[in-house]
């Protein structure tokens, strides 16, 4: 059965990007672009692994990975966080939430291709 990756990203350009990186793994990719649409996709769609921007429209991404995070039927998908916010306060924040890997744009593709493999590859 193939793998399914949520990202949740506003930025066009990055969703290309993301998405053909994901695309070249073979995992299944959904998109949500802001954090509302986020949340119910991450709920309807039970996906193996989240990508999770923080500064999005409608929900921030600390909300979206708390409310999965602390829900006991979601806890269990591992979130990882991408997002321009590169100081440590934000990324203590994204782990207190409940972020599994802390991952700052620009990324390298490497890094987040090695992450996503650790979590469910």
């Amino acid at each position: 059965m193939t793998k399914k990756i949520l990202l949740i990203e506003d930025d066009p350009s990055m969703v290309k990007i993301i998405q053909s990186l994901i695309k070249q793994l073979g995992f299944e990719f959904d998109v949500a672009t802001d954090g509302l649409e986020g949340l119910q996709k991450a709920r309807s769609l039970n996906p193996d692994l989240i990508i999770l921007d923080i500064m999005l429209p409608k929900l921030d991404g600390y909300k979206i990975s708390r409310f999965l995070k602390f829900d006991e039927q979601y806890q269990h998908i591992p979130i990882i966080m991408l997002t321009a916010k590169s100081d440590q306060k934000d990324q203590t924040t994204g782990k207190a939430t409940g972020a599994n890997a802390y991952i700052t744009k620009p990324f390298n593709k490497q890094e987040l291709i090695k992450t996503i493999n650790d979590f469910i590859a």
